[in-house]
């Protein structure tokens, strides 16, 4: 037997009911041996353990290693019947991590997650040479959250791929490069209308003039790509001349944020991120919003108004698809955030250019032309499910919301 064929690594795995100190007993017995440990992963559900420790020689083991390597194997086995727990051990070449693409985070959320959808993005992901090293459930609620680390698979291929699977089996699948879940400043920027809030802020100007038939109907001649964004805007803010200013008051009474937007926001602002509204509604609505979340960033149209009443003109340039991007871009300048650490958050074509330039889209709800560009995509009727995607735990979610005095939400029972 040649060198490079003695075993070089210990793989132990103990499983069974858990109790206090299995950790503990287990290395204090294999600190007898001149070992280094390589990996560790342990988790506990529902009261049974499951603990994997891979350990190999140190530099400084010049002869034996094979032999130390049986004689932990023994000792592991020693402790594991002391503890009465199974025991599996596994003798093998030495790692060679350099030669693996990834690693990629592929988060899959479900409302409810059924084994189906489990077996299918699991089997894609072997299908194109992935490996799932590691599998941590980070959310039980408002949706259930199931993160796989993934080694050996190219991320555009598994990502189309798996947003096809997706749509198969109602899931929510997202992928990414491990690295953008370290822990510094990102920005978020969201639009608003139909995200951040449920409504359409022009057409509840409209509803209180009586003109939001009209509005609606210059919006579907957009969404048919009879007009630009920038030419339906106009023509809709015409119909709005004559309206007292006073009726921006009750619009904004009347706003409805979307479930779960205030613990975004909140658990995102409590973990450092900056966040930022960019809309193409107008900004005596978006404004006041950013200013009640604690938002550091807002843009918007502005409404002409004279002597009290809007004149069904808009003030300064439209913020359009480019403008969003544009207001990004500026808004990551401001703040000293690289790209790659920039979240766009939007559910129509209005919002394409600002998902395509931050360092992660993510389409909520979205139309299907906008879902198909976007890095990935939310259809839960929840906001705060994004915080999921970026590696934010419901613990951690849960201890946001303990730091400002707000009593988190009970999960619904099982």
């Amino acid at each position: 037997m040649s060198d490079d064929d003695l075993p070089r690594t210990l793989l132990i795995t103990l499983t069974g009911p858990d109790r206090i100190g299995v950790t503990a007993m287990l290395t204090r017995a294999l600190a007898a041996y001149d070992l280094v440990v390589l990996d560790v992963e342990q988790i506990v559900i529902r009261g049974r353990i499951t603990l994997g420790m891979l350990v190999g020689p140190a530099d400084t083991l010049e002869h034996g290693a094979a032999l130390v390597l049986e004689e932990a194997a023994a000792t592991a086995r020693a402790v594991a019947a002391e503890l009465g727990l199974d025991v599996e051990v596994t003798l093998g070449a030495a790692e060679h991590p350099a030669g693996r693409r990834g690693p990629l985070l592929v988060t899959v959320l479900g409302y409810p997650l059924r084994p189906a959808a489990v077996t299918a993005v699991t089997t894609r992901i072997a299908e194109l040479g992935g490996n799932v090293e590691r599998i941590v459930r980070t959310a039980s609620y408002p949706v259930t959250a199931i993160e796989f680390s993934v080694s050996g698979a190219d991320q555009q291929r598994l990502r189309a791929e798996l947003a096809e699977v997706s749509v198969a089996v109602r899931v929510d699948v997202a992928v990414q490069p491990a690295g953008l879940r370290g822990r510094g400043t990102y920005l978020v920027v969201m639009d608003v209308d139909s995200t951040l809030i449920q409504d359409e802020v022009i057409e509840l100007i409209a509803r209180r003039a009586g003109r939001e038939d009209e509005v609606r109907a210059i919006t579907e001649r957009a969404m048919r790509g009879e007009l630009d964004f920038g030419e339906s805007l106009h023509e809709r803010v015409a119909l709005l001349a004559g309206i007292p200013e006073s009726v921006l008051d009750d619009v904004r009474r009347d706003v409805r944020l979307t479930p779960g937007a205030r613990t975004l926001v909140r658990t995102l602002k409590r973990l450092g991120f900056r966040v930022a509204l960019v809309s193409g509604g107008f900004s005596a609505v978006v404004d006041p919003l950013a200013a009640e979340l604690g938002i550091d960033h807002a843009r918007a149209n502005v409404l002409e108004v004279v002597d009290g009443v809007l004149t069904g003109r808009v003030q300064g340039p439209v913020i359009d698809r480019a403008a969003k991007a544009a207001a990004l871009l500026e808004f990551a300048a401001a703040d000293g955030i690289p790209l790659d650490r920039t979240i766009a958050i939007g559910d129509g074509a209005n919002d394409l250019d600002m998902l395509a330039v931050a360092g992660l889209g993510v389409a909520f709800n979205a139309k299907p032309v906008v879902r198909a560009q976007a890095d990935t995509g939310l259809t839960v009727p929840f906001l705060d499910p994004v915080l999921y995607l970026l590696g934010i735990t419901r613990e951690e979610v849960e201890q946001a919301d303990a730091d400002a005095g707000v009593e988190t939400p009970a999960p619904p029972v099982r």
